[in-house]
């Protein structure tokens, strides 16, 4: 077997596969059109039928990642099970409320300095299952990587402010999700060098 990310199909190697070989190309998809489609054909050939509105829906939540999209259409197929047809209220079931689309808009938001932002992330991580535990580890990245040059006056306060959260993480010392949100206010609150490019 041979894999190849991408092929120059006019070289001497891709002649020579194509004639001695059986070539099987694997297509990414590029778009929310291209994922509608694929959760199309998957749930045709399952032999259930599905609502327009329930196909953009999914496509919209995952994007054109097709091990999401299995995943989600999976757990869709299970849900729906013995039912003739996937609604979209079935698909809103299985993705929750407000689904988590970019495990780094918090972060984001954190450095753009939007704090109502950034807690609303923090609470769809949470509410999504994320463990304190990376979260932390995505502030801490964020201050070590970030801080010095775009905060550097602060990041002494910005360290500091992680430590407390992490000790008070590790003895119990208050409720995860309100030690989390004070430290990302608290990193929102920093005066970034609005001049230098993150």
């Amino acid at each position: 077997m041979f894999v190849a990310g991408a092929i120059d199909k006019r070289g001497r190697m891709y002649k020579l596969l194509a004639k001695q070989a059986t070539l099987v190309e694997c297509g990414a998809l590029e778009d929310q059109a291209d994922a509608e489609r694929w959760i199309c054909a998957r749930v045709a050939a399952s032999g259930i039928e599905i609502d327009q509105a329930a196909v953009r829906r999914l496509a919209e939540h995952v994007g054109p990642d097709v091990k999401r999209l299995r995943g989600d259409l999976d757990r869709l197929f299970l849900y729906a099970m013995g039912q003739p047809r996937i609604s979209v209220d079935d698909v809103r079931e299985i993705l929750g409320p407000e689904a988590l689309k970019d495990d780094w808009a918090m972060t984001n938001a954190i450095e753009a300095g939007h704090g109502g932002e950034a807690v609303r992330q923090l609470a769809l991580m949470l509410d999504a299952g994320a463990p304190p535990e990376k979260i932390l580890g995505q502030l801490g990245w964020l201050v070590r990587t970030k801080f010095p040059a775009v905060a550097p006056a602060d990041l002494g306060a910005a360290v500091a402010a992680l430590f407390r959260t992490d000790l008070d993480l590790k003895r119990s010392a208050g409720e995860p999700r309100i030690l989390l949100e004070r430290l990302v206010v608290e990193l929102c609150a920093r005066k970034p060098n609005r001049s230098v490019r993150l």
